[in-house]
């Protein structure tokens, strides 16, 4: 983490450099000179993190790092803000502020340059590389130790996982021809090697094997080393002196030679890169029928470089049941009984624990120590929160994993822990608010493929899980598991990465607290005022979950370095204000009447100076108040991509502004009369290039889709819902060549349109819905329809009998859900395995 806040930093600085050189122009030359230093500091700190977790004197003078670097950005943040904010300024006023940023910029440069002049004083004469070196005991070390003498649990006290057992055994028992990989997949603590070592100890197992090893191999990884140990392993009274006099490569030889004709069991605990298993591979023959390698990891993407065809088996939490055994054997050992006193007490504690084994077993080591009385245990329950995490072991193990990550992985990460605990979190909210931020420099699609790609690699390593998916099987919404997440707002205070304050409290914050960049209120607070004001200097987000109207007007005034807004519930008339945050990129408003009988509400005029923003977000405080009108200024928001608006219906929008909204990403339109505005709607939305998402629904205005509709432009469309008469179906051509995804409904199609549905080479995702098909049978008679279609959902289609398909149609179908279709009797034979009935 020593790194962090100097990179994100001269990441942001390198940007202003080359996106804001017109607003810089005097100090950008101060600015660059400023960025280079902090570069030259960076490059210095790629491998301090681990040094910070031993080196008091290290971390005080890294400290002082990150405490010039936020000073800088906020200076240069500052200035542009002001610049942006007063483009007419007249010559003097420029000058002024000119001078007082120079003049602010030589004073961090000085800074800069005395901190880094300071490194011998604080003890630091070398790299961090070096240092470790030097030092015995680092982090890995320790962990490596805890794994041989006092591994994560006891095997005594290993709670019996039946089914990862189960299904373990079966394929370290396999007797494939040739030496396969079985691997045990899980975030840190989870009770990998535990599960390990049992099956390594399992009876069958041993009298399966000619000979075993267990070896531990961890983020310190070393080939000698680890070649060493199977081999001590392997042969009866090995002498090492004699190993340690052979190259490394001889030694790989001596390993092959030895294993070749045996049936082995070789298990590497903690692997963490492929390119270990790389360096390792070579030493491992056939073998015998039914020999085997074992990794544990906390990569999934090792586990499948290592043997792609054999499915990881990643261990599961433990039920509120099993932590409770657990406990008791740590907390009571020799005992078969907790007391019932202490039962609630402990099932509390278990659920904070969140079933991780190593969390159970930690806290059951504490209460090990306390006197057995409910006052004791309770004191214990109260404490856990900012306890459990600051454990020697299990902060040893999740700051290695974490310091494992690339640092734009470290940023993402850490953002997860702003949302409420147990909360299925959207990858679509994270994508706009990762692009406002600043993570993803990407737009569009490139922006939803790097958001994908970053949570994949976290679910990969265990660091996140996912949530929901698709009903395309993609990912959908991630969740992180509380010890995790505490884990990640430690780290984030630590490098003022955000605060979260949640039902807690709340006390005037610390001079070091207000340098935070992100800031999230759960729940209801008194006096946010005399809060937040500390912050406004340095804050980018402010988000706020679940909290009802508190007076905030006094955020647009101040906070004019904001760019996510978000979850805020105001009156409309509050609004008035919003123009000053011209830094906003993501805004989520949650409106609110004045009075109980205000019907409406009205969006201010002043929000059309929001010329940075790219996602808007207006929702209302209930179902009855939910009329909104727009200004006309909607369409000088030229960066907006995301126009959100719940359940709210806009009154007052001008049609033919919508063309104006060039990089909006999803729209959705319901026409309530007047038909003859279907026609310009759709004109208007054929202009939309950027459009991925569209959802038109001009049931209720007794309107006719035009046949002469073509979307076959909008090349990055991949969404489309259609609700409302369209009769003739328009031509596959006429399609967005990316559709993959297609809902109709009350569209009354022709017969022959299914046809043309079958022609589209993209889709799939295919929902027939109410009214869309009036027809007894649904026929795709060509041999060749719907290529690549792997959902069909058929809803409420009152009049359909049958369902006819081709031989050589629909192959790649993996879903048939059939809802509320009464008179269907009858579907294809090899449709009945993969239909679902709701």
């Amino acid at each position: 983490m020593a790194e962090f806040a100097v990179s994100a930093v001269v990441e942001k600085l390198t940007s202003c450099i080359t996106e804001e050189a017109l607003l810089l122009e005097g100090v950008g030359g101060k600015v660059e000179q400023l960025r280079n230093e902090l570069r030259w500091m960076q490059s210095f700190l790629k491998d301090a993190d681990a040094e910070q977790e031993k080196n008091e004197r290290f971390r005080n003078w890294v400290s002082q790092i990150r405490e010039v670097a936020l000073d800088a950005e906020d200076v240069i943040a500052t200035y542009i803000a002001e610049a942006a904010s007063h483009s007419s300024w007249n010559i003097a006023a420029k000058l002024i502020n000119l001078h007082q940023a120079g003049k602010k910029i030589r004073e961090i440069k000085f800074t800069v340059q005395n901190i880094s002049s300071q490194k011998e004083h604080f003890g630091i004469t070398g790299t961090a590389r070096e240092g470790r070196e030097r030092t015995s005991a680092s982090p890995n070390e320790r962990l490596r130790w805890w794994r041989h003498t006092s591994p994560n649990i006891e095997e005594d006290d290993l709670v019996d996982l039946v089914e990862d057992t189960k299904a373990l055994l079966t394929q370290l028992s396999s007797m494939d021809p040739h030496r396969r990989v079985v691997s045990i997949v899980g975030m840190g603590g989870l009770g990998k090697t535990t599960l390990a070592k049992k099956l390594y100890n399992h009876c069958d197992i041993t009298k399966q094997f000619d000979c075993k090893a267990f070896v531990y191999v961890s983020n310190d990884y070393s080939r000698r080393d680890t070649l060493q140990g199977i081999i001590a392993a392997t042969i009866p009274n090995c002498n090492m002196e004699d190993l340690t006099k052979l190259a490394e490569e001889a030694l790989v030889l001596k390993l092959y030679e030895l294993l070749k004709e045996r049936r082995y069991l070789v298990v590497l605990d903690d692997i963490w890169q492929t390119e270990v298993w790389d360096s390792m591979q070579s030493a491992f023959p056939r073998g015998k029928m039914g020999s085997k390698v074992m990794l544990t990891t906390r990569n999934k993407e090792v586990a499948l470089y290592a043997d792609p065809m054999n499915e990881p088996i990643e261990p599961r939490f433990l039920t509120q049941e099993q932590s409770l055994l657990l406990l008791r054997k740590k907390a009571f050992p020799g005992m078969n009984e907790m007391p019932p006193d202490l039962e609630n007490l402990g099932r509390q504690m278990m659920a904070k624990c969140g079933g991780l084994p190593l969390a159970v077993v930690v806290l059951g080591g504490l209460l090990s120590t306390k006197r057995k009385t409910v006052e004791e245990w309770r004191r214990v329950l109260q404490s856990i929160d900012s306890r459990l995490i600051d454990q020697d072991r299990l902060s040893a193990i999740l700051a290695l994993s974490y310091n494992d990550l690339p640092f734009p992985l470290k940023s993402c990460f850490l953002y997860l822990g702003i949302f409420p605990e147990d909360s299925f979190i959207s990858k679509t909210k994270l994508i706009q608010l990762w692009v406002a931020e600043g993570f993803l420099l990407q737009q569009g699609e490139e922006a939803a493929e790097g958001v994908t790609e970053c949570l994949n690699k976290l679910v990969d390593r265990c660091m996140i899980q996912v949530g929901t998916l698709t009903s395309l099987g993609s990912l959908k919404a991630v969740h992180m598991h509380d010890v995790l997440r505490d884990f990640s707002i430690s780290k984030g205070k630590e490098e003022s990465f955000l605060e979260i304050y949640s039902g807690q409290k709340i006390e005037s914050p610390t001079s070091q607290r207000t340098k935070c960049r992100r800031l999230a209120i759960h729940g209801d607070h008194h006096d946010l005022y005399v809060f937040l004001k500390p912050y406004a200097s340095c804050l980018r987000s402010l988000q706020f979950f679940n909290i009802r109207y508190s007076k905030l007007d006094f955020v647009f005034k101040d906070f004019k370095l904001l760019k996510v807004l978000d979850g805020v519930p105001f009156p409309s008339r509050a609004l008035s204000a919003v123009g000053n945050l011209i830094q906003l990129r993501y805004l989520g408003v949650v409106l609110m009447r004045s009075h109980m009988r205000q019907l409406q509400v009205k969006l201010p005029r002043s929000i059309g100076k929001l010329k940075n923003l790219q996602t808007l977000k207006v929702e209302t405080s209930d179902a009855d108040f939910r009329w909104c009108y727009f200004p006309d200024v909607i369409w000088k928001l030229k960066n907006l991509r995301h126009l959100l608006l719940g359940q709210v219906i806009i009154m007052n929008f001008r049609l033919n502004t919508i063309n104006n909204l060039t990089n909006l990403r999803r729209l959705q339109i319901a026409l309530l009369s007047q038909p003859e505005h279907l026609k310009s709607v759709v004109s208007n939305i054929e202009r939309l290039h950027c459009l991925e998402s569209l959802s038109l629904d001009f049931y209720l205005s007794n309107s006719t889709l035009p046949r002469a509709i073509s979307l076959s432009h909008l090349e990055h469309l991949r969404k489309l819902h259609l609700e409302g008469e369209i009769k003739k179906l328009p031509d596959p051509h006429q399609f967005p060549p990316s559709l993959i995804k297609l809902s109709l409904f009350n569209s009354d199609l022709e017969e022959d349109s299914i046809v043309k549905l079958g022609s589209l080479p993209n889709l799939k995702m295919l929902l027939l819905g109410l009214n869309s098909w009036n027809w007894t049978k649904l026929v795709c008679s060509s041999s060749e329809g719907f290529p690549q279609l792997h959902i069909l959902h058929l809803q409420c289609l009152w009049f359909l009998e049958e369902l006819i398909v081709e031989e050589w149609a629909m192959m790649k179908l993996k879903n048939l859900k059939i809802s509320r279709c009464r008179g269907l009797r009858k579907i294809p034979e090899r449709f009945k395995l993969l239909t679902t009935y709701c």
